[in-house]
């Protein structure tokens, strides 16, 4: 994942940003880049690769100057060469960015027939360009970032330098981290506090929305609207693990909160926007020839596997088996000629999944790994790795990594149909636009935190608790069921919706929470009236669904959560948030711990 570093300094600052993007080299990137303004120019080193070249790169030219950002990225568009790497200069702008554009396509279109030209494939470029656009109309710095920030779509985290200010660093923030530090003399930007570990002490967290000037005397902070904010400014604290959290209370809530940049991070690798495609890393097999697939996983990693036989079958018209990892090599699985064997892992190193996998390749099925760890055992073995970039997991529950893999398992998909000739080019542009729609998304969905979490003492109590869905939405009630399991340690199940009245209904009465995953669509009627049959007989309903079907199906639950209105394909994806954070504010209500929850452990080793 990208990384962000930037030092209004008293003194040189090329050392000191290259040992925070060290610090945060745990982060992944493909290439590095540094930019500090000297004597009213803009000086720039930047490098592909790993930080040693970066490093030999400032060895034979050294960079002098007392202000710089810096950053480490993940390739989006096209390789990952100097050309695309950051920071990124456009007349008097330097930019560095992390997250994603969502509609950097027409801005970029808007730009182009306004004479503007691009050095690089990335969404980046357009921001930079969108604000020396306003300065050369005459606007200051920070009247030309306030002008640009509302037209920028998705999440993002953004440093800018300017060629005419010697003493400010503007940042800003959408669903993206960001990390204010502070010294005497000298103040420090970071996306993470580990980023600034070495630099400040004292630190203060931007929130959603904010944008910040950063002068070598005084942070000023703005929030969505402008108005002028103060932020806490907090001890970094001295523990790694203090630090990772943030000002969050649990790192689950913090991974949770860190979806949006992360699933843009993800996806930055997969989608193309300039062509309006989905890109999967080079491969040494043909994926036309794939006459069916197998997806083995474990717990939630199963899900997605779940997720992704719909979305297999329903683009590509593949055959999809779906297979426990730990239950698959003792049945005895017939394993036919041109079957694509895919493992989903957090970790890469899960016993049961990591021994399907070998018994998959042993057996001549072609393997592909949706895996986040890209040094594990299975990503080495796997003949197609397609990363993650969730980064650093620590709470046991999945989250973030659970919304990756469902990124990636999408992309594997488009891929499929596409190899298959299931899809034509306008289908695929259409799938593009929605699967850049996701971290926005999700960010509205985060929206609703607060709400869920008053809604949770309801639940609290519960002795069961079940949760409905229809197609892909009921591997996502199963993962709602297992987190809730997890960390609070109430008996809860998920169901298929058609399948309450073969059984399950008995158990309903007016001490059952239910919770409906129904976001309005094809599926949507059919759900509601199995929700019907449960209310009928006591159940309490906790609805999660859009305006529309909120409008249509609320009146009688107990508790609504509204989601934005998005495509069926990536509603899995986006209504995984408010289960997620059910399940925490429940364990948090009943005093659980919520990130080492008892019997369980991040990474299962063992069979």
């Amino acid at each position: 994942m990208c990384g962000i570093v930037g030092i209004v300094g008293a003194a040189p600052v090329a050392e000191r940003l290259f040992e925070g993007l060290k610090r945060l080299e745990y982060r992944g990137y493909d290439s590095a880049g540094i930019a500090t303004l000297v004597d009213g120019a803009i000086e720039r080193r930047r490098a592909q690769g790993k930080l040693s070249n970066l490093a030999a790169r400032l060895a034979e030219s050294p960079l002098p100057g007392h202000l710089g950002i810096a950053h480490t990225r993940w390739a989006t568009h096209g390789a990952p060469t100097e050309d695309n790497a950051h920071p990124h200069i456009v007349g008097d702008v330097t930019i560095v960015h992390n997250g994603i554009i969502e509609n950097f396509k027409p801005l970029r279109d808007e730009l182009i027939a306004d004479g503007r030209t691009f050095l690089s494939q990335t969404d980046t470029e357009v921001v930079a360009h969108l604000v020396d656009r306003e300065l050369k109309r005459g606007r200051t710095p920070e009247s030309a970032v306030k002008a640009v920030l509302p037209r920028l779509h998705g999440a993002f985290a953004i440093a800018f330098l300017f060629a005419s200010a010697p003493d400010m660093l503007i940042a800003a923030r959408l669903g993206a981290p960001l990390t204010i530090g502070y010294g005497t003399g000298e103040n420090y930007l970071g996306s993470d506090a580990h980023a600034l570990a070495g630099l400040s002490d004292r630190i203060a967290y931007l929130e959603e929305g904010d944008w910040a000037v950063l002068t070598r005397e005084a942070v000023r902070i703005f929030d969505r609207d402008n108005a002028p904010v103060e932020r806490a400014i907090v001890p970094s604290g001295v523990s790694p693990a203090l630090i990772d959290k943030g000002n969050y209370r649990h790192f689950m809530l913090k991974e949770i909160h860190e979806q949006p940049v992360m699933v843009a991070q993800t996806l930055r690798s997969y989608l193309r926007p300039i062509e309006q495609q989905v890109a999967l890393p080079d491969m040494d097999f043909d994926l036309s020839r794939i006459e069916r697939v197998t997806i083995v996983a474990c717990g939630t990693a199963g899900y997605v596997g779940m997720i992704g036989k719909y979305w297999i079958e329903r683009f590509a018209r593949l055959p999809v088996e779906v297979d426990v990892a730990s239950e698959f090599r003792y049945r005895d699985p017939v394993l036919l000629p041109n079957t694509l064997g895919v493992v989903v892992s957090q970790s890469g190193e899960t016993a049961d999944t990591l021994a399907a996998l070998r018994h998959m390749k042993a057996n001549g099925v072609t393997t592909a790994g949706i895996i986040n760890v890209p040094t594990s055992s299975m990503a080495r073995e796997v003949d197609l790795l397609l990363s993650t970039h969730a980064g650093p997991e620590i709470g046991v529950a999945s989250t973030k990594a659970f919304t990756c893999q469902l990124a990636v398992m999408g992309c594997l998909a488009v891929n499929l149909a596409r190899a298959k000739g299931k899809l034509d080019a306008e289908e695929e542009r259409e799938i593009v636009g929605h699967l850049t729609e996701v971290p926005a998304a999700i960010n509205a969905a985060l929206a609703h935190d607060d709400e869920i979490a008053e809604m949770a003492g309801t639940i609290a109590g519960a002795r069961d608790v079940l949760y409905l869905g229809r197609g892909p939405d009921y591997p996502l009630a199963l993962e709602g069921a297992l987190k809730l399991k997890e960390i609070s340690y109430i008996h809860a199940e998920g169901y298929a919706s058609g399948e309450m009245k073969h059984g399950p209904i008995a158990l309903i009465d007016d001490q059952v929470p239910l919770i409906v995953l129904a976001p309005s669509g094809p599926l949507f009627d059919k759900t509601v009236s199995n929700m019907a049959e449960a209310q009928a007989r006591g159940a309490q309903v906790v609805l999660i669904s859009d305006a529309a079907g909120l409008a249509q199906a609320g009146e009688d639950a107990v508790a609504t959560i509204e989601m934005p209105s998005v495509h069926p394909l990536i509603a899995p994806i986006v209504y995984a948030v408010p289960v997620q954070l059910l399940a925490y504010h429940v364990a948090v209500a009943k005093g659980t711990d919520v990130d080492q929850p008892r019997n369980l452990a991040k990474s299962v080793t063992v069979e």
